[in-house]
């Protein structure tokens, strides 16, 4: 589509006046009835509807141009995009796979020049519009593969960002890096020579052991999470920090609770306590579970687990600023249909299991329950056996 086009007052006004209509209703309304390619003018409408949270600002710019909606759904948000800026800066970053462009865009707010490559020449030019619209004249565009230009370039670079593709030929999930595209695992030595800083997006899927012993030299990676559902994983390697400890670091965009950060080998050295269920019951963010602290956790709050694989802790009191969810024990019930209808009669109750006997779906089936309400039932493994508790949420 020519930007003449797109740019057009009334191609705009039309996306403008019809942002909340369903777009398949549109098509079928105005055909012929408009001078532009209206397919494309549905396109825009409904990309940014889909949109609307995860880029809220870039969703309601009517000067940027969007894409099919698998480029956006594979983007980042603004907001993980923008933490990802947060401690980057220098003068000059390259993004070896820049896609829709949303985490080159942020990432390229602390430098003085960004070199933005892309492959897919219609995400390409879509990128490459929406950049020089945004910030004009500070970005270098390369439409082909970033490993060639990197292979051929003799600039040196501040940071280099990368975000294989994580899906095969045949659309499948790809989980180890080697397996990806590009292959950072192949290409590191590459990336080390020409970096200060390596920057690498990874599937929150991927163990972080096996991102250790594909790229052993990683010093440091973050599990991003929003609202306690883990969205990313950063591999981080810098020149400057060669020889350093490992270090991994859990964040919750959402909480405002400070990033939960440990050493891999203080998980290791770490032992565990156990008690049964007190006055409170505390679930750690999904972050730190991907993380592997079952064992840290407990110990640095000191808190006792329920069991060896019960990853969930108890404790009789509790202080503010915990990187988990907190329940309240009301008491211990027993898994009986009429016992359970007695204390919640509108059969409402937000059900969870956690190493126990059965799964939430099946338990809220035999029992006939519904999700929903201020209560929770929590159902784990004790050292006495498997245990139902009601609960209500503290924090």
């Amino acid at each position: 589509m020519r930007s003449s086009e797109f740019n057009s007052a009334e191609f705009l006004q039309f996306v403008r006046n019809h942002l909340e209509e369903d777009p398949t209703l549109l098509l079928f309304k105005y055909p012929g009835k408009v001078a532009f390619d209206l397919k494309m003018a549905v396109q825009q409408i409904a990309a940014r509807q889909k949109a609307a949270k995860k880029l809220p600002s870039w969703s309601k710019n009517l000067n940027l141009l969007f894409p099919t909606s698998i480029s956006v759904e594979q983007s980042s948000s603004e907001q993980t995009a923008s933490f990802k800026s947060a401690g980057n800066s220098g003068n000059c970053l390259i993004d070896l796979t820049g896609g829709f462009g949303v985490d080159f865009f942020h990432l390229s707010q602390g430098f003085n020049k960004g070199i933005y490559c892309e492959q897919q020449p219609e995400l390409f030019e879509i990128a490459k519009y929406n950049l020089a619209t945004l910030h004009p004249d500070k970005f270098e565009f390369v439409k082909g593969d970033g490993l060639d230009f990197l292979r051929k370039t003799a600039l040196h670079f501040d940071l280099i960002y990368v975000d294989p593709a994580r899906r095969g030929s045949g659309n499948q999930k790809l989980y180890k890096l080697q397996d990806c595209e590009p292959n950072v695992v192949d290409a590191w030595a590459l990336l080390r020579s020409k970096s200060e800083k390596i920057l690498v997006k990874v599937s929150p899927m991927l163990d972080l052991t096996q991102a250790w012993s594909e790229l052993p030299e990683v010093q440091k990676i973050t599990v991003v999470s929003v609202r306690n559902e883990v969205k990313e994983l950063l591999l981080h390697w810098e020149k400057a920090k060669i020889g350093t400890p490992r270090m991994i670091s859990v964040v919750d965009l959402e909480n405002g609770i400070p990033p939960f950060e440990f050493d891999p080998k203080a998980e290791d050295r770490a032992e565990s306590k156990f008690e049964e269920v007190g006055t409170y019951l505390i679930e750690p963010l999904a972050g730190i579970l991907k993380a592997g602290a079952f064992t840290l956790f407990g110990k640095r709050f000191e808190f006792k687990k329920l069991a060896k694989n019960s990853h969930l802790y108890t404790r009789n009191s509790f202080s503010e600023g915990i990187p988990g969810r907190i329940f309240e024990v009301i008491q211990e019930i027993a898994p009986k249909k009429q016992e359970i209808k007695s204390i919640f009669p509108s059969g409402k109750v937000n059900v969870i299991c956690r190493n126990y006997s059965t799964g939430a779906e099946e338990l809220k089936k035999k029992l006939g329950l519904k999700d929903g309400g201020e209560d929770f039932l929590i159902g784990s493994k004790t050292a006495s056996g498997y245990k139902l508790y009601w609960c209500t949420r503290k924090q």
